[in-house]
């Protein structure tokens, strides 16, 4: 392939919001040039069905057919296409000119503790739909060696922080958070350090009629309680050293129960912001500045807890240039390009794989 192609990246994560859609120019290394975003929002009907496959793929003991969750990957790959088809229509770019795109899928379950990691999605049917080579199964090859399968951000964090000070730490708020860490010899060290809006959101769609706490206006009206968090926070896993990664569902909004709406999401937001001061406390140095990217960085009241549980600078990215919607797309396009090059994608200190690997399956027209 050309030094530098044009590359779409295409993300469903963990917040089960809808699909961001990203058009990078790039040689898989050091040259990276953002071209075009798109994020489409899901409706309410398919969040609900794509939530339930979750909660089925979850539940079963290894990936294997389940009719809801296969009709849900078909409506999945569907509106993938859709949103590619808006993205290159943004863009003014054709088809033609797109070397490869990076399909994550959605994750519907992830236990690398049992050895496998389940993203659904039709990387086959993607390509043929545009004639375009797609690079889909990002996590499985990292997972089959031992490693944690996520998080796979880093590598993409590296090459935009290039011409940060180190240490440079980078937090990513979805559904999960999770942070990389860039030493300054080039070091990297990522994992997942708990939930981010994924528990707020469940809370607010269950108790307060909205999709998500918009701003943290609701949490800034409560109180946290402060016995339930230590309780919340006493849950071994986050104790246990890097790499580590977890699966949205692993904590659950049951702590909680019995508080007003906004007391428990005081006290969720705080769930967040403790856990990354927890997780800070794993680094080998302590990062004066946590730039932070992800739709969790819109929550003020987030970013403020944020800052005063962890003594740090917590900045949002775009304050550097990045676009901190568009980035986890972006970095799908990045890793599509590294995986036709057979560069890694993953490290022993991003996800504790063995050795590097350069993950992927390829799928032609």
């Amino acid at each position: 392939m050309p030094q530098s192609t044009l590359a779409i990246g295409l993300m469903s994560g963990t917040s089960r919001d809808g699909i961001d859609a990203a058009l990078i120019e790039t040689d898989g290394e050091a040259a990276v040039t953002p071209v075009a975003f798109h994020a489409m929002p899901y409706d309410e009907g398919f969040r609900l069905r794509l939530t339930e496959a979750c909660a089925r793929a979850m539940a079963m003991e290894t990936p294997g057919f389940e009719p809801l969750i296969a009709a849900v990957e078909g409506e999945l790959t569907e509106l993938h296409v859709r949103a590619v088809a808006d993205l290159l229509g943004r863009s003014g770019h054709i088809a033609e000119d797109i070397g490869v795109i990076g399909f994550h899928g959605h994750t519907v379950a992830h236990r690398p503790e049992r050895g496998w990691t389940w993203q659904i999605g039709d990387g086959a049917g993607l390509a043929g739909a545009f004639g375009i080579a797609v690079v889909g199964d990002l996590r499985s090859a990292d997972v089959a060696a031992g490693g944690q399968g996520a998080p796979l951000l880093p590598v993409y964090h590296r090459a935009l922080a290039a011409g940060l000070e180190k240490p440079a730490a980078v937090l990513n708020l979805g559904g999960v958070a999770n942070i990389t860490f860039i030493g300054a010899d080039g070091t990297l060290i990522a994992f997942d350090t708990g939930m981010a809006s994924g528990l707020i959101d469940n809370w607010m769609q269950t108790h307060g009629d909205a999709a998500f706490d918009e701003g943290g206006a609701c949490a800034a009206r409560g109180a946290v309680d402060e016995a339930r968090l230590e309780a919340m926070m006493a849950d071994p896993w986050f104790n246990a050293p890097p790499p580590k990664s977890i699966d949205r569902e692993q904590f659950s909004i049951d702590p909680v129960r019995g508080l007003s709406l906004e007391d428990g999401a005081a006290t969720l937001t705080a769930f967040t912001a403790a856990a990354v001061a927890r997780a800070i406390e794993h680094l080998p140095e302590r990062p004066a500045t946590v730039h932070v990217a992800g739709g969790g960085r819109h929550n003020g009241t987030l970013m403020a807890m944020l800052a005063e549980r962890t003594g740090a600078a917590v900045l949002p990215v775009d304050g550097l240039g990045w676009d901190g919607d568009a980035l986890e797309a972006q970095g799908f396009a990045y890793m599509a390009v590294r995986s036709l090059k057979g560069l890694a994608i993953s490290f022993p200190g991003t996800t504790g794989a063995p050795e590097p690997i350069s993950g992927g399956v390829l799928f032609r027209p």
